[in-house]
Parts: C-alpha cells; sequence; structure tokens
C-alpha cells in the first residue's frame, strides 16, 4: 500500500499537514466619465434628441429633458460610462453633427 493510500485509509492526509497561503489582491472599478453635450447656436434640438436616441438609447422624454438642459443651461449629461466607452459615444456623436454640418461637440468629465 502506498503512504497516500495508507494516510486515506487511517483518516489523514498530507493536506492535513501544509499551510495554504491565499493571495489577495484588490479589484478596482475603472473610473467613470460623463459625456457632456455642449449647446452652439446652429444645431438643431431635433438633431441633439435624435443622438441622444440613437447613441445613448434615451427615450423621448429624458432625450427631450437632456436637450433643454443643454439649449438653457449650455451642458447637458448624456450619459456615464467608463472611459473607452464614453470616448465612443462621443465621437460618434460628433460624427453623426459632422454628417449633418452641425458643429455639435461633446467632451468628457471624470465623474
Amino acid at each position: 500500500m502506498s503512504q497516500a493510500s495508507k494516510n486515506s485509509a487511517s483518516g489523514g492526509s498530507q493536506a492535513d499537514c501544509s499551510t495554504v497561503t491565499e493571495n489577495h489582491s484588490e479589484v478596482l472599478e475603472p473610473s467613470l466619465y460623463h459625456v457632456i453635450l455642449l449647446n452652439d447656436d446652429f444645431t438643431s434640438m431635433e438633431f441633439v434628441i435624435q443622438a441622444l436616441q440613437q447613441v445613448f438609447h434615451k427615450p423621448l422624454p429624458e432625450a427631450t429633458k437632456i436637450m433643454l438642459e443643454v439649449h438653457k443651461k449650455g451642458r447637458g449629461i448624456a450619459g456615464t460610462y467608463i472611459r473607452d466607452i464614453a470616448r465612443t459615444k462621443a465621437e460618434r456623436v460628433m460624427h453623426l453633427a459632422f454628417k449633418e454640418n452641425y458643429p455639435l461637440k461633446c467632451i468628457l468629465e471624470k465623474a
């Protein structure tokens, strides 16, 4: 009979004598960024609503509320995402605006 079989048969095991060490590493959450639409005098309100619905998947009432905030306060938060997603959404909005000859701009701010 092998040593492992003898230990198992007698109720003991080699693992009983071993020391187990665990490595604990802290996983950090990624930073979040606000995608902010900036007001201008040329981009139509309808286009801003369309961009909010198309890029940020906002329902019409929420898109309208954000558009009015942009119009009245000069800026409005379209959404909050991790950096890569926020940047992609901002670029997509500006690309759509460029195609329609609107100067709409988006910026990112750390949340």
